[in-house]
């Protein structure tokens, strides 16, 4: 039991109304790398809290012992004491400072109540250089890209001398390359004698790193896998996580395609800031009824710029080109004409944009189609919660009531109420910008479902997407986007990962 670094018995936790943990037991050896998986909403961001001291002692039942001590946290200054580092889903970085304020906030290097720069430079150089970062301390967060903050974020976990560093989802954001180079800087971690726990839905990530796997289902240990000993396979994993097999990943599609509803021509955009730098060049695109289209992409190819610029100009400068809705020109000024004209946009910031997390399920789902309610100048409550009820059976919403506030639910859930707003504005063209980024391979069969059925009622849908396997199992053609240039146009029978990653690293048009 020596190498036993952390042991958590009988973990409960309770919200209002939800169990959230129930008996979970935990162990992690040292020195390895130890995976944490299961559905959104299974527990495994809460069980990470209660360990980190986000939830005090007191707030659960159960206990925890790290290096054989029995640990009684009553916040985090006092795991990150002994070592226990988490870095969080949503990055806790503030743009505005730089790399080498955001590493030391709270943890500054000061003498006397007087804070020695040079000290802090040099410790930030160090840090940088052993996360692979080649970035000046004094660079600014807001300047650096998503896969960078990353590693400010690990590196701001280094400098508090972690020994347990716990990850939760810390790839969700990040394209394959950076993704590479942070699972093999854990791995390069793990040599120097680092233990780790990484939160993933990614599980051929999980595979290539973890030596240990837990799984959660509905707050309860179904089991912990040794990756050399047992018979690990995704499909094992996945039976785990979500209780039953699931022999498909995507709906079959069977896809009734009709005429042209929507078409951009020649689409140019400028950067919001930097006006003489173009983002989109000379874009075209069309998308048909009952057609899902995909648009593919390494970060930073301008899908996102796309798509929010064409939904009523909510991204760049001196847009020009011309939109067509149902062969007419159209034109939209702004995003109320967009959603008047028939177009949606689901953000791929759920938590940004698309939800008010403070707000109920209902005012969300209702939030971008309140014309719809409004009875004589006031908005008609009992038919707000009639539409809300039931758009939660429609899309299968788990909670207990469409009153819970939307940033208690899950991943999953939070999407379907996204998606809920947007079919209740009736687009005859929705864009889904990444609609399944950090879920659970369950929850994302549903959301594949939705846009199936959304597609088969006859709407047009964009879909951009950073899985490769997402795009050529959901898309009936694929758009191909890099440096802000469409570079190829695939059919569903043409397209494979390589044939995309081809375009998606390549400048120059095709046709």
């Amino acid at each position: 039991m020596t190498n036993i670094l952390l042991e958590m018995k009988g973990i409960t936790k309770e919200f209002p109304g939800v169990k959230a943990l129930d008996n979970v037991n935990l162990k992690i050896k040292k020195g390895e790398i130890h995976a944490l998986c299961g559905e959104n909403g299974a527990g495994k961001s809460t069980l990470m809290k209660v360990l980190s001291g986000v939830y005090p002692y007191g707030s659960y039942s159960g206990d925890i012992f790290y290096n054989g001590k029995e640990c009684q946290f009553k916040d985090i200054k006092e795991s990150e004491d002994l070592g226990i580092v988490i870095i969080h889903q949503e990055l806790a970085l503030i743009p505005y400072l730089s790399i080498a304020e955001n590493i030391f906030l709270g943890n500054e290097q000061e003498k006397n109540g007087v804070i020695n720069w040079n000290t802090t430079i040099k410790k930030t150089r160090e840090l940088l250089q052993t996360v692979g970062l080649n970035e000046s301390p004094n660079t600014l967060i807001t300047n650096i890209g998503v896969g960078k903050q990353q590693l400010v974020e690990i590196a701001k976990a280094l400098s508090k001398e972690v020994e347990l560093l716990i990850l939760d989802e810390p790839t969700a954001s990040l394209n394959e390359d950076d993704s590479e180079n942070l699972l093999n800087l854990l791995l390069e971690f793990k040599k120097q004698g680092m233990t780790a726990i990484i939160i993933s839905h990614k599980l051929n990530e999980i595979s290539k790193v973890a030596d240990s796997i837990t799984i959660l289902r509905d707050g309860k240990t179904i089991e912990t896998l040794d990756m050399k000993k047992d018979e690990v396979t995704e499909d094992r994993i996945i039976k785990g996580m979500v209780g039953r097999d699931l022999t498909h990943r995507y709906p079959e599609r069977k896809p009734k395609i009709g005429e042209t509803i929507f078409e951009v021509r020649d689409w140019n955009v400028y950067h919001p800031q930097h006006q003489e730098r173009k983002v989109i060049d000379h874009a075209n695109l069309y998308i048909r009824r009952g057609e899902i289209v995909g648009i593919a992409g390494l970060m930073g190819a301008g899908r996102t710029e796309l798509a929010m610029s064409i939904f009523g100009k909510s991204y760049g400068k001196k847009i020009g080109g011309q939109l067509f809705m149902k062969g007419k020109e159209v034109a939209f000024n702004d995003v109320s004409q967009a959603i008047n004209q028939g177009l949606a946009y689901v953000s791929e910031d759920r938590k940004g944009n698309g939800l008010i997390l403070m707000e109920d399920i209902k005012k969300n789902i209702t939030l971008a189609s309140l014309d719809k309610l409004v009875n004589k100048f006031v908005i008609d409550e009992n038919k707000e919660i009639m539409t809300a009820e039931t758009y939660r059976k429609k899309l299968r919403i788990k909670t207990p009531s469409i009153f819970q506030k939307a940033g208690n639910l899950s991943g999953g859930n939070q999407q379907k109420i996204v998606l809920s707003k947007w079919i209740m504005s009736e687009p005859d063209v929705l864009i889904l910008d990444e609609p399944t980024r950090g879920i659970d391979v369950g929850a994302k069969y549903e959301i594949y479902s939705i846009i199936d059925e959304l597609a088969r009622e006859g709407k047009g849908i964009l879909m951009i997407s950073s899985e490769l396997p997402e795009i050529l199992g959901m898309c009936d053609r694929v758009y191909v986007m890099c440096e802000g240039r469409i570079t190829g146009e695939l059919s569903r029978k043409d397209a494979n990962q390589e044939s995309l990653m081809r375009l998606m690293t390549q400048s120059t048009v095709r046709g």
